[in-house]
């Protein structure tokens, strides 16, 4: 049986691990968590749980709505294009949910596992010498947007 306070302590250990992460790793977790969210919203639908699959959608929602409730707009033509399509996939998982579509809602997980991997690489580059911040510039260099 677990006390509560081992439970605590472990509440305390997950914060602290959170509030020392850097940004780069917790925009990578949010990736994560929407492509799970929404592997297991295909799943749900194709075994016909619409009511699982329409939970794990709207989780999917939320973590694409605080990715554009952390964009920078000033950080230049990035910001902006991300927070489009970020609108664009919000709306396609609507669609899908809507009409039970589970094509739209892989759609959508493509286009996040192709961010992931575009974000882990700007990442990589640029933890070593300058920071997160200029992750967004060598992301919107390499998407040709600069």
């Amino acid at each position: 049986m677990v006390s509560n306070t081992d439970t605590n302590k472990v509440q305390q250990y997950h914060e602290s691990s959170l509030e020392t992460m850097s940004q780069g790793k917790l925009l990578l977790m949010l990736y994560d968590g929407a492509i799970r969210f929404l592997s297991q919203a295909i799943a749900a639908m194709e075994a016909k749980r619409y009511q699982e699959a329409h939970t794990a959608i709207l989780k999917a929602e939320d973590v694409i709505t605080e990715l554009m409730s952390c964009l920078k707009m000033d950080v230049g033509d990035i910001a902006r294009n991300l927070f489009r399509l970020y609108e664009y996939m919000n709306w396609r998982l609507v669609q899908g949910n809507i009409k039970r579509d589970a094509k739209m809602v892989r759609e959508v997980q493509t286009h996040l596992r192709e961010l992931r991997e575009a974000w882990n690489e700007a990442i990589k580059q640029t933890s070593n010498t300058q920071g997160f911040t200029s992750s967004a510039m060598v992301l919107e260099e390499k998407s040709g947007a600069a």
